[in-house]
This record gives structure tokens, C-alpha cells and sequence, in this order.
């Protein structure tokens, strides 16, 4: 099982992945809710985008842009469900795990941190 930095360091590498960034107007919106707030949405999202067995327009469900997760969710992989089991073998067709949404909503944020970091240099 990789960790959170292996996992950044190989989406890193990726050329499309590695093209999101976080706008100022991004970096604005989290400091101003929190990163607290922020989190409780990529859990919402994750839930209700990610979570079900068959999501609504899988694929097509998450937009990039309109909210910092949703820029998170592309750059790390996280989008639909056809790329979470090519990046990192997560089954389709089943219903996620509590589980498994977590360590979703916990790689989603480690790149928003490390962006935010990088932000503040």
C-alpha cells in the first residue's frame, strides 16, 4: 500500500495530473472557510460522488472548477471511479467503504495542503 507522498510523487509525474493548481481565488476561498470546512466538503463530495456503487454520471460527475475540491479530486485521481481503480485499484460496481472514502478524503487534502504550502512561499 503506498503512502500519501508516494501517492503525490506519482501524480506528480503525470502530466495532466500534475497540471492543476490551485487558483488565488482557491487559495482565497480556504482561508477564508477553513481548512476544517474545506475537509467536511471533500467528505461530502467523496460521499455523494464517489461513495455508491453505481455514482450518477460516473465520469462525468466531478467538474474542475467551481470549488477547490473539485480541482483536488483531478489532480489527485479521485474524480470518478474509473480512475480511482486505474490509479490505485479501487473496485468499480461496489459501494465504497467508510473506510476507503477516508483514505480518499485524506489524500484529496494532503493535496490541497501541499498547495496551500506552496502558496505561502
Amino acid at each position: 500500500m503506498q503512502t500519501l507522498e508516494d501517492a503525490l510523487s506519482k501524480l506528480e509525474k503525470s502530466s495532466f495530473r500534475s497540471g492543476f493548481r490551485l487558483s488565488g481565488k482557491d487559495i482565497e476561498y480556504i482561508r477564508e472557510k477553513g481548512i476544517d470546512t474545506v475537509e467536511s466538503h471533500a467528505r461530502d463530495f467523496v460521499r455523494k460522488k464517489l461513495a455508491p456503487a453505481e455514482p450518477v454520471k460516473d465520469g462525468k460527475q466531478t467538474p474542475t472548477h467551481g470549488h477547490p475540491v473539485f480541482k483536488a479530486m483531478h489532480a489527485t485521481a479521485c474524480c470518478c471511479r474509473g480512475c480511482l481503480n486505474k490509479w490505485y485499484k479501487v473496485p468499480q460496481h461496489i459501494e465504497l467503504s467508510e473506510s476507503r472514502q477516508e483514505k480518499i478524503v485524506r489524500l484529496i487534502m494532503a493535496w490541497i495542503e501541499k498547495q496551500m504550502s506552496q502558496a505561502e512561499r
